[in-house]
């Protein structure tokens, strides 16, 4: 296959719609944009969020919150997630992103106490929380900050 033989799927095209050629073709003339006004002229009509004039709803809405750019946005796994990993192997976020456990490394990797552990596990990661740390522990493991 070569590119000039590359078409699209049967169906999933349509072909142009001519404008303005002649009335015939059921658009002639104005080409559907009627007679006259803001919206026949080249380059005219409104912007987006424009509402003739009234004052747009943006504009009427208070301006809430703001967005940390310093705030660190943690890749988060649970500990019934690493459950599966066999006993005594060290799972960090590099093993988790290969294993396509977590997506996305992100800003480092945060554990979570949701579920259980059963295995003696060495979790390497950047944020534990309290009980995720716990539970790690009581099962034999060791979590290590990164």
């Amino acid at each position: 296959m070569k590119l000039h033989e590359l078409s699209p799927a049967a169906g999933s095209t349509r072909p142009n719609y001519r404008k303005g050629r002649g009335a015939g073709s059921g658009n002639g003339k104005t080409a559907g944009k009627g007679h006259k006004g803001q919206n026949a002229r080249s380059g005219g009509g409104v912007r987006p969020g424009f509402e003739g004039g009234q004052l747009p709803i943006y504009r009427k809405l208070p301006k809430r919150g703001f967005t940390n750019h310093f705030a660190k946005n943690y890749a988060i796994v649970n500990l019934d997630r690493l459950d599966k990993y066999e006993a005594g192997s060290v799972v960090d976020l590099q093993t988790l992103v290969s294993d396509k456990v977590i997506k996305d490394s992100k800003d480092g990797l945060k554990v979570l106490a949701n579920g259980e552990i059963t295995k003696a596990l060495t979790v390497k990661a950047a944020v534990f929380s309290a009980t995720a740390k716990e539970k790690i522990e009581a099962a034999g493991g060791k979590a290590e900050v990164v």
